[in-house]
């Protein structure tokens, strides 16, 4: 007779006392701990809950933005600042933790996940690793870029920017601390509501290539479903919460030049201002807005680049506000605690030479591709417009150069995507990542899959059936897509929608079989948490940190006119206002890549209370803006004026006020950097 192996395994844990068995001994002890766990955490709804925010706010000037890829697009001033929110949720029952991040980036890189294990292993040990930490991105494309260790997100930041990326590692790190340091016991609730309005899908001819049986399923052809998890101690005092929904980050435009957490950034802002957070306090509330399948879901509701507003300032405040807003509800209104412990699986996926069983595609046993893009994907997206149009083929290109075929741009395995570039083969090493993480969480009866792509519509919607398909057995009742998590590279479409070319399918880099890979492996991740049994790691990808280079330079030194001093007013504030107009301020300023100002502020906007001066605003505040532009002065050519401005919002009291900037200047004669402030004339509002 003959026995499986896990049927092996199991019958020897029950005989393990008794006769003893000859088999691997961490087969035995991992199935032993997942039986016994389980009933451990059967039932469980304590958990330990710790919340951190940090800083990740990179240079506000003269760096180019990574989302849009527009080389004129660079900073040039704050408009809020961006930050890592984190959650460390850890299981007494099973004795297992994870840690969540939501970070306002565009992305998270392989780079900064690397080095932010790097860091936490250099301060806890082994306690946290690839395996449980999820780092996310809420997706904004109004944040400093170069922060990738591949050439193909530095292109239009002209390289490596050391000081961004330094930034987003650090200030990642930091909000893990502060979750760590602020475990205490808990409970959490989940509770889930549609919102709509807010979003439409920016591809609808690529999302009705998908089989109309399929689409049948669905009320609409974006997701509308807000998930939000809200964490509170054991006294019932909110730590924070987890909200996600899928929308794209894009409400600022492509021409917009200030930093910003876009629409996610402002909902946290509204959500954390009703909560009373303080953003540069140790222990405080926390409220993330997490991205999940919004690869074709766009913010601008009424078509291309119009999200409703007069503006891209009025257009992020709606959909903000509308997340906001639903997200309070919904935070009010749990009560469904979840149950059960934590667990984990991950692997290293090499995604460019892999094979896809017959089950995950057409019935054939199908490969993967080499990383390439399409030539819809220099399109652009409706939100993002680039050059050209959308849904151009191979068959178009037969059309267009009888005398031609595909074959000229395109091979066999990409299929219906003509060729742009081939990331994949450039040397010494490709420009995009091709060894890529997967990640399967459970969180008591709530599934996450962490996955480094941006995921359109349907295609999150098979991931989540495939995952919940294999973790319903264990008590799993939804499973949430964590989309651009633990590294970055394109996009993710379904077969259908490959073949019609969008941007989102010529920007689906590693071929049409490419969801299919994800499916399986994400698939054999969560059977192996279910039954408890350890996975194949895989390959790690390569450490290209001593690797980089950069065309920028530096801040050589900072200069002014003779007349005038640092902080120097070259227009002041007018003596009164009313609410509603705006304040403005002019300094003769430096460049802010002097000083970053974390967990600091360029500018205060100060009220007299009772003769002393005190800050109510700061450059994180909707209101304010930090703007910074180079002065042409003669001969130098490196002067800096500063403004600062403050819309009076309509609630503000009567009294009166002053603007304060602060800066850094670098002298040209002994290189060092020395502070300065500013300060406007005394007004009033009335």
């Amino acid at each position: 007779m003959s026995f499986s192996h896990k049927t092996r395994v199991t019958l020897c844990v029950i005989v393990l006392l008794v006769a003893g068995c000859v088999e691997p001994e961490s087969d035995i002890s991992t199935e032993v701990e997942h039986r016994g766990m389980s009933s451990a955490c059967e039932g469980n709804t304590s958990f330990s809950i710790g919340a951190g925010i940090y800083d990740i706010t990179g240079p506000a000037a003269e760096v180019g933005m990574m989302g849009y890829a527009q080389l004129a697009q660079k900073t040039a001033g704050i408009h809020q600042r961006l930050r890592s929110r984190a959650f460390v949720l850890a299981s007494p029952c099973n004795n297992k933790r994870v840690v969540v991040v939501d970070a306002d980036l565009a992305f998270v890189t392989q780079g900064v996940k690397q080095q932010v294990i790097e860091r936490l292993q250099a301060k806890y040990g082994g306690l946290y690793s690839d395996e449980n930490v999820l780092l996310s991105a809420t997706h904004t494309h109004s944040g400093p870029g170069g922060y990738s260790h591949y050439a193909m997100y530095n292109l239009t930041t002209f390289g490596f920017i050391p000081q961004n990326f330094e930034a987003i590692v650090a200030g990642i790190t930091a909000s893990i601390v502060r979750a760590h340091a602020n475990l205490r016991p808990g409970t959490l609730a989940i509770a889930e509501g549609e919102l709509l309005d807010t979003s439409i899908n920016r591809s609808p001819e690529a999302y009705l290539a998908n089989p109309a049986a399929e689409r049948a399923r669905y009320a609409y052809d974006t997701d509308k479903k807000m998930t939000l998890l809200r964490m509170q101690d054991q006294r019932g005092v909110p730590v924070g919460m987890i909200n996600w929904f899928a929308v794209h980050g894009t409400s600022m435009g492509n021409s917009h030049r200030f930093i910003s957490g876009d629409n996610k950034g402002y909902a946290s802002y509204l959500f954390e201002k009703a909560k009373g957070t303080d953003a540069l306090a140790a222990n405080t509330f926390v409220a993330a807005f997490a991205q999940t399948n919004a690869g074709d879901s766009t913010p601008n509701i009424y078509g291309g680049t119009d999200g409703g507003g007069a503006d891209d300032f009025e257009s992020t405040m709606i959909s903000g506000q509308k997340q906001a807003t639903k997200a309070m509800e919904l935070f009010d209104q749990t009560t469904a605690l979840l149950t059960g412990g934590i667990n984990y699986r991950h692997a290293y996926i090499k995604m460019d030479s892999a094979m896809v069983a017959p089950q995950w595609t057409d019935g054939q046993e199908r490969p993967t591709c080499t990383a390439a893009i399409g030539v819809s994907m220099l399109a652009g997206a409706e939100d993002g417009p680039g050059f050209g149009s959308e849904g151009f083929t191979c068959a178009d290109f037969s059309r267009l150069w009888k005398q031609a075929t595909c074959a000229v741009t395109a091979t066999s395995c990409q299929t219906e995507k003509p060729i742009v570039l081939t990331m994949g083969a450039m040397k010494p090493s490709p420009w995009t990542p091709e060894v890529l993480p997967i990640q399967v969480i459970t969180i008591g009866n709530l599934g996450l899959v962490a996955v480094p792509f941006e995921v359109t519509t349907m295609a999150g919607r098979r991931l989540r059936d495939t995952v919940l398909s294999e973790l319903a057995p264990i008590g799993v009742q939804r499973v949430i897509i964590a989309a651009i998590a633990n590294a970055y590279t394109g996009y993710l479409a379904t077969r259908e929608e490959y073949a019609v070319q969008a941007y989102e399918g010529a920007s689906t880099h590693f071929g049409p079989w490419q969801l299919a890979l994800v499916e399986q492996e994400s698939a054999r991740l969560a059977a192996a948490l279910r039954e408890g049994l350890p996975v194949d790691p895989g390959e790690p990808p390569r450490d290209l940190r001593n690797d980089q280079t950069t065309l920028q330079t530096g801040v050589v030194f900072d200069d002014k006119l003779l007349w005038t001093s640092f902080g120097g007013i070259k227009t002041d504030a007018n003596a009164s206002y009313t609410r509603g107009q705006t304040a403005r301020v002019v300094f003769v300023g430096a460049h802010p890549k002097n000083n970053l100002h974390t967990q600091g502020t360029f500018l205060e906007v100060q009220r007299k209370v009772a003769g002393s001066w005190v800050a109510i605003k700061r450059d994180w505040d909707w209101d304010t803006k930090y703007m910074w532009e180079r002065f042409n002065c003669v001969p130098t050519l490196a002067c800096s004026h500063v403004t600062v401005e403050w819309q009076i919002p309509s609630d503000t009291p009567a009294g009166t006020y002053r603007i304060r900037h602060y800066g850094d200047w670098k002298s040209g004669w002994d290189g060092k950097i020395r502070p300065y402030t500013g300060t406007s004339r005394e007004f009033t509002v009335k």
